[in-house]
Protein backbone atom coordinates (compact mmCIF):
# COMPACT_ATOMS: atom_id res chain seq x y z
CA UNK A 1 0.00 0.00 0.00
CA UNK A 2 1.29 3.48 -0.72
CA UNK A 3 1.04 6.42 1.69
CA UNK A 4 -1.80 8.12 -0.19
CA UNK A 5 -3.94 4.96 -0.12
CA UNK A 6 -3.30 4.49 3.59
CA UNK A 7 -4.21 8.13 4.29
CA UNK A 8 -7.45 7.79 2.32
CA UNK A 9 -8.37 4.57 4.11
CA UNK A 10 -7.96 6.29 7.49
CA UNK A 11 -10.54 8.86 6.47
CA UNK A 12 -12.94 5.96 5.76
CA UNK A 13 -12.45 4.51 9.24
CA UNK A 14 -9.67 1.97 8.69
CA UNK A 15 -7.44 1.27 11.69
CA UNK A 16 -3.88 -0.05 11.72
CA UNK A 17 -1.23 -1.29 14.05
CA UNK A 18 2.46 -1.22 13.23
CA UNK A 19 5.89 -1.45 14.82
CA UNK A 20 8.59 1.20 14.74
CA UNK A 21 11.92 0.85 16.56
CA UNK A 22 10.69 -2.11 18.64
CA UNK A 23 7.56 -0.26 19.82
CA UNK A 24 4.00 -1.15 18.82
CA UNK A 25 1.62 1.60 17.69
CA UNK A 26 -2.09 1.75 16.89
CA UNK A 27 -3.86 4.23 14.64
CA UNK A 28 -7.52 4.11 15.68
CA UNK A 29 -10.66 6.18 15.89
CA UNK A 30 -14.05 6.51 17.50
CA UNK A 31 -16.82 9.11 17.54
CA UNK A 32 -14.68 11.44 19.66
CA UNK A 33 -11.53 11.52 17.54
CA UNK A 34 -8.54 9.85 15.94
CA UNK A 35 -5.69 8.40 17.96
CA UNK A 36 -2.08 7.38 17.65
CA UNK A 37 -1.27 5.16 20.61
CA UNK A 38 2.05 3.67 21.60
CA UNK A 39 1.14 0.38 23.28
CA UNK A 40 2.13 0.72 26.92
CA UNK A 41 2.80 4.42 26.38
CA UNK A 42 1.04 7.61 25.44
CA UNK A 43 -1.91 8.37 23.21
CA UNK A 44 -2.06 11.39 20.93
CA UNK A 45 -5.60 12.61 20.18
CA UNK A 46 -6.74 14.44 17.03
CA UNK A 47 -10.03 15.64 15.56
CA UNK A 48 -9.54 13.98 12.17
CA UNK A 49 -7.39 11.48 10.32
CA UNK A 50 -5.86 14.37 8.36
CA UNK A 51 -4.89 16.16 11.56
CA UNK A 52 -3.38 12.94 12.92
CA UNK A 53 -1.24 12.45 9.82
CA UNK A 54 -0.11 16.08 9.86
CA UNK A 55 0.61 16.39 13.59
CA UNK A 56 1.15 13.01 15.26
CA UNK A 57 4.80 12.49 16.15
CA UNK A 58 6.90 9.41 16.81
CA UNK A 59 10.41 10.35 17.87
CA UNK A 60 9.69 13.84 16.54
CA UNK A 61 8.70 12.52 13.09
CA UNK A 62 5.36 12.25 11.32
CA UNK A 63 4.05 8.98 9.95
CA UNK A 64 4.92 10.22 6.47
CA UNK A 65 8.50 10.86 7.63
CA UNK A 66 8.90 7.22 8.72
CA UNK A 67 6.71 5.72 5.98
CA UNK A 68 9.58 4.00 4.13
CA UNK A 69 10.47 2.15 7.34
CA UNK A 70 6.91 1.01 8.17
CA UNK A 71 5.06 0.77 4.84
CA UNK A 72 5.37 -3.01 4.55
CA UNK A 73 3.15 -3.37 7.63
CA UNK A 74 0.12 -1.76 5.95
Amino acid sequence: MDYKSMAESLSYGEEYNFYYKDAEFWISQNDDGNYLTEVGGTTQIFKSAEELLENAKIDGKTIQDIWEEIKDQF
